[in-house]
């Protein structure tokens, strides 16, 4: 993978500077130019011609050059720029499998009558009852729990300042 710090290491004789390039790793590098280009680091043309140069380079060396310029402070593999994985994730998956199986079944027992005379009947009908409102307690709370849509970005028009409107 080409990167800002591959152009130095390559000067140096050490790292992979003058190996060949994959078509992935220059698939790779457009990604990192297009988004250089999102951020407006580039210009349109500038773009078409460092592709231009991508596209020309060989070694990792070459493609280091191309991407060199733009891409001091910004991560040269975008995959690698997400942000990790919410480490409560299966406490959370579990809370849910809980909220949605094991808790109503202990409500819907605590709520049925006792005695010799409770019926099957009035154990299903009972367990049924509560597990549907767990369940459409729980749905109302994921939706309502959900972000809002974005508009795509465009905000309304304002008016201009002192004026009603």
């Amino acid at each position: 993978m080409a990167g800002p710090g591959d152009e130095k290491a390559a000067a140096e004789g050490q790292g992979r500077g003058e190996f060949r390039a994959s078509h992935a790793d220059r698939e790779r590098v457009i990604g990192t130019l297009k988004a250089a280009y999102v951020e407006g680091r580039l210009t349109e043309d500038e773009l078409d011609a460092r592709v231009g140069q991508v596209y020309a380079s060989r070694t990792y060396a070459e493609l280091a050059k191309v991407t060199a310029e733009v891409t001091a402070d910004i991560p040269a593999d975008p995959a690698r720029a997400r942000s990790t994985r919410d480490p409560w994730r299966a406490t959370k998956i579990a809370w849910r499998i809980e909220y949605a199986i094991f808790l109503p079944g202990i409500v819907a027992v605590l709520l049925l009558p006792g005695g010799p005379h409770t019926s099957v009947t009035t154990v299903v009908v009972m367990t049924t009852v509560v597990y549907l409102l767990f369940w459409v307690l729980g749905v109302s709370l994921m939706i309502s729990s959900r972000p809002p849509k974005r508009s795509g970005g465009q905000l309304p028009p304002r008016s201009a300042p002192g004026t009603d409107g």
